[in-house]
């Protein structure tokens, strides 16, 4: 059985005849090509038992030997082999001897870095088997094995030295000089441009100290700097060590002697989970013990029945929702630790859309680039990067149409867009191809392998099982949270035992106490695929305890605000069915309140008792008020019942990015206030123009039309902030219309028109919480609804009603608390729904 001898850029592997060997570009094969035209397990070169035997594996652009395209072949020294292309793919050379092979290297631990691929998880290289100097720099950065040949042109780092990052090249390199200041930024006067819409136009500076000494200084930027993933404050300096590794956008920087060398992440990073367990109240474990490595430039899918922990592991690699046990690791780098930097490189596109479908696809991306890139970004820039994302997704042609006329696929083709904006390294999605029909189930499948292709790494989370064929790795979740499979998946269901996926699925719900992950880890295919991920080093860099992260905001709080307000107004605008109910329910609400007895003169007291010479109580005066105050209730909440929990998907998202929770909050409070407000104005009018009402008010003298209205209009505002409240609190939008029914009815009653309050001891005290009661009260001060509707026998006067300016100013200040509390409230409760990982 003759060793076989292949060369191929200059490096050689002698292969053993006792077992197969895998070419492709798997970072976890046996000889690895990081080529595109090479497929991701192209070929197979194994001992046929009397000859050496090259089989192709049905790869796209296959395997040739002469000029010939081949499936399967005996091989010989002197066969010359191109995968890819016939003429100019990968030349590998056969050869029959080992003499020139020093010592004999074990094919399943060659790096793949040789071919300039960061390892990742794979075991490390030997110091005379990095890469050269001369390699095509990559992004990112790994810990170095050993210490590294000095590079051309600079100096060498020997031991001692600054961590060299992987087996990747820094991409440029700046040479320093004592005294120097060295600016970075987006704008072409600086020392170091960096072209990255997430870096400021003047961004920040490196300024070598009198002591020899650098320090990084931030200059206003609006995503900010960071040292070893923690950011510097807006405007703030930080003097770097000889291992501190300093951000700016998609840039990362570290000084080697008098040297600056700068790795950019081009999206080619790799991705690793180790041991992540999710433990929930109750110490039940929802996600047990979950590891794998994602490499660079590949299509991960996860699977797996209800309850085995799909939407959880998304949320823990993610950072929305840390695992409590294991790490995170982004290219090396602790997510959980640096998540603040890290989540401008991090696309999620949820299950739901992100996006406002009352939006045509241009205007919906115009504010989300307006809101996720900096504030000193124009117009120009922003538009050149959502036409070029709109063209490579094409999407250009449907860019003037609303997201909501678009298909199924083509609104997922519209979120990936949003995410695509800030060129993202790592994109998850969850259920991308949920209701969609077959054919549109592989056209976003397609679209995730081409992203996966052109250089981002894309994990997805999906029930279909039809596309599976197109990804590179396949991970199976079992019932409880437990890894029961990762690899290749077209291995996966011989490796289960079953013929079709239904049955693998029905295995699971019927032996659910069957230790499935034991099995995984028992086999060959974890000794292959998974065994060594723990031979990960991360980045040993000083990183604080986890705390709550409180991202930098690309924009200021009035520019968030502005856009906010512009975007929420272009949607109320778009959804002709919302305005016209604006319209319609306070003239419907209003006009009700005319049918009660109408033409009489209800709101003053003509009437006089013979009996007692004292006025007769004027019932019907109550009724028309608690009409109008009821109406402004309902319209108030209405409102706003729905506005957070159809968005609460979209703010998530976006205030991961950077959003300031209190700007969105105050975007929805202004534009709902000032829609509920003039609602409450037209009841108000309506209500109040055709009654006979006093000449004189108690605060606007001749005005009491306008006097009575504010109550009635400040009541729709307070209404309305409950309605928030109702919307932040609930998980479902279908659980909001009993809640509003319920609140409305609330209001019925403790407004004091059906029955005196001011005598009912724990009663009274309870309607002070509610805003009716507060505004009735300041209608019936104007009125003096004390006289109008005298107490009865052995009642007192309610002291809320009193015909005062101080009773009046009390009852309306009142509400304006109440309004302020409710805002509170609601900004508590949005935080609920923020990635955990920016809370603790």
């Amino acid at each position: 059985m003759p060793e076989l001898v292949l060369e191929l850029n200059g490096r050689t592997w002698t292969l053993d005849p006792s077992r197969p060997y895998t070419l492709g570009r798997d970072p976890q094969g046996d000889i690895v090509l990081d080529d595109a035209r090479v497929s991701w397990r192209h070929a197979t070169i194994s001992w046929s038992g009397r000859s050496w035997v090259v089989e192709d594996h049905g790869s796209t652009n296959g395997t040739f030997v002469r000029g010939q395209r081949i499936h399967q072949l005996e091989i010989a020294p002197g066969t010359a082999l191109h995968l890819g292309n016939a003429t100019d793919g990968p030349l590998v050379s056969v050869s029959g001897t080992a003499a020139a092979v020093a010592p004999q290297a074990q094919p399943q631990q060659q790096p793949y870095a040789a071919q300039g691929a960061n390892p990742g998880w794979a075991q490390q290289a030997p110091p005379q088997q990095q890469a050269p100097a001369q390699q095509a720099p990559q992004a990112g950065w790994q810990q170095p094995a050993g210490n590294i040949p000095p590079q051309a042109g600079g100096p060498g780092v020997g031991a001692g030295a600054p961590p060299v990052y992987g087996d990747r090249s820094p991409t440029t390199f700046h040479q320093f000089s004592l005294g120097r200041v060295m600016r970075i930024g987006r704008a072409l006067d600086n020392e170091l441009v960096v072209s990255d819409l997430q870096v400021s136009r003047h961004h920040a500076e490196f300024h070598s100290t009198p002591d020899g000494r650098m320090e990084i200084r931030d200059l206003g930027s609006h995503n900010g700097t960071y040292v070893n993933g923690q950011h510097i404050a807006k405007g703030g300096s930080q003097l770097l060590g000889p291992t501190d590794i300093v951000g700016v956008g998609h840039s990362t920087f570290r000084i080697v002697g008098d040297r600056l060398e700068e790795f950019v992440d081009t999206g080619e990073v790799s991705f690793s989970a180790r041991h992540l367990t999710v433990t929930v109240d109750g110490g039940k474990q929802i996600l047990k013990d979950v590891s794998f490595g994602v490499p660079e430039k590949s299509l991960i899918a996860v699977i797996g029945p209800s309850g085995s922990g799909k939407s959880t592991l998304l949320k823990a690699l993610t950072g929305y929702r840390p695992a409590n046990q294991g790490d995170v690791l982004y290219d090396n780098r602790n997510l959980y630790k640096q998540f603040a930097e890290l989540r401008q490189r991090i696309g999620l596109v949820p299950q739901d859309d992100i996006l406002h479908k009352e939006l045509t696809v241009k205007k919906a991306l115009k504010y989300a680039a307006k809101l996720r890139f900096p504030a000193d970004t124009t117009g120009e820039e922003r538009e050149a990067r959502i036409d070029e994302v709109l063209r490579e997704l094409k999407l250009d042609i449907h860019k003037e149409k609303k997201v909501t006329s678009l298909s199924g696929g083509q609104r997922k083709r519209v979120s990936v867009a949003l995410e695509l904006l800030t060129k993202p390294s790592l994109i998850f999605l969850d259920e991308p191809t949920s209701g969609l029909d077959p054919g549109m189930d592989r056209d976003v499948m397609q679209l995730l392998r081409g992203l996966a292709d052109d250089g981002r790494t894309v994990l997805v989370v999906t029930h279909s099982v039809a596309e599976l064929a197109i990804c590179d790795k396949l991970l199976v979740m079992a019932p409880g949270g437990a890894v029961a499979y990762f690899g290749p998946p077209e291995e996966a269901l011989n490796f289960f035992g079953y013929d079709t996926w239904a049955d693998v699925f029905s295995a699971f719900e019927n032996y659910r106490d069957y230790d499935w992950a034991g099995r995984w880890k028992g086999s060959q295919h974890y000794q292959m695929y998974a065994a060594d991920i723990d031979a990960i080093a991360p980045q040993s860099v000083q990183i604080p305890p986890m705390q709550a992260m409180k991202p930098p905001k690309p924009q200021g709080w009035m520019s968030q605000f502005g856009t906010l307000v512009r975007r929420y107004v272009s949607v109320i605008v778009s959804d002709k069915g919302f305005l016209a109910l604006s319209i319609i329910l306070p003239l419907v609400l209003g006009s009700v309140s005319l049918l009660i007895d109408s033409g009489k003169d209800l709101l003053v007291n003509t009437e006089i008792n013979p009996n007692t010479g004292k006025p007769v109580a004027n019932g019907t005066a109550l009724t028309v008020l608690l009409i109008l105050a009821v109406g402004a209730c309902f319209a108030g909440a209405a409102n706003s019942v729905r506005e957070l929990i159809k968005e609460r998907v979209i703010y998530e998202r976006e205030r991961a990015t950077g959003l300031s929770r209190s700007a969105y909050l105050m975007s929805k409070v202004f534009v709902l206030g000032v829609v509920t407000m003039i609602q409450g104005l037209m009841v108000g009018v309506i209500g109040f123009s055709s009654r006979t009402i006093p000449d004189k008010g108690l605060i606007l003298g001749g005005q009491i039309l306008v006097e009575l209205c504010i109550p009635i209009m400040a009541l729709g505002f307070t209404a309305m902030m409950f309605g928030l409240i109702i919307s932040a609190l609930v998980k479902t939008a279908e659980k909001t219309m009993p809640l509003l029914v319920m609140f409305a009815i609330v209001q019925v009653v403790f407004t004091g028109c059906l029955f005196p309050l001011s005598g009912s001891v724990g009663v009274n005290e309870l309607s002070y919480l509610m805003p009716s009661r507060w505004a009735v009260a300041a209608a019936g001060a104007t009125l003096d609804f004390n006289k109008i509707s005298p107490p009865g026998k052995g009642e007192s006067d309610d002291p809320l009603w009193a015909h005062t300016v101080g009773a009046w100013g009390m009852d309306m200040a009142a509400l304006i608390v109440l309004g302020v509390i409710c805002a509170f409230l609601v900004a508590r409760f949005l935080r609920r729904h923020e990635p955990e990982v920016m809370r603790k």
